[in-house]
Formats: C-alpha cells, sequence, structure tokens
C-alpha cells in the first residue's frame, strides 16, 4: 500500500509540473487532489496504527501541501505554483530519508 501511495504521489508531482508547463490549472488542481486529503482519508486504520506519529506527521502535511496546491492553482502565478512543488518534493525526500518499507 505504501509504494502505490509513493507512487501515486509520484504521478501528482509529474502531472503538475506538467500543468504548469502547459498553464492548465486544471491539470494542476486534478493532480494535486489526488495525492490531498482523500489520499490520507482512504488509508485503513489498521496501517494507520502501525506507524509512528513522526511518519503520520510528515504525510498529514503533505497531503495537505498538495490539498493547498490544487486550490491555488485556481489564481497563483506559474512560478509560484513551481516552487511549492519544490516545497512539496522536499517533504517526499525528507520522508524518503527518514523511512523505510521492508
Amino acid at each position: 500500500m505504501f509504494l502505490a501511495d509513493m507512487r501515486n504521489m509520484l504521478d501528482s508531482i509529474q502531472g503538475i509540473m506538467q500543468g504548469i508547463g502547459d498553464t492548465d490549472r486544471e491539470r494542476i488542481a486534478a493532480a494535486a487532489r489526488q495525492s490531498g486529503n482523500r489520499m490520507e482519508r482512504a488509508t485503513p486504520a489498521s496501517i494507520r496504527a502501525k506507524t509512528p506519529q513522526s511518519f503520520r506527521d510528515i504525510g498529514g502535511s503533505t497531503h495537505m501541501m498538495f490539498e493547498e496546491l490544487a486550490v491555488r492553482a485556481e489564481t497563483d502565478e506559474m512560478d509560484s505554483l513551481a516552487r511549492d512543488t519544490a516545497k512539496l518534493m522536499y517533504q517526499c525526500m525528507g520522508c524518503h530519508a527518514t523511512f523505510r518499507v521492508y
């Protein structure tokens, strides 16, 4: 499940970047929502119970960043959206540097 979620997040990042490149606000918003709070809420309680709080903290804030990006895609400048996407990637890298799934 973790690997599928990570692939979906990577797919979201790619869609966001493609949307920024094409100045396609709808694509940016749709790609960001794909990894937003809906993804977090879909995580079964049994999985959440097995993850450390620090993992849930990073995950929760990352999903929220996707949600915020989806909303801001309607009005913000593309360079601002690109910077925020870089911040999202930083979150992803921080999680990968800290946690491993075995």
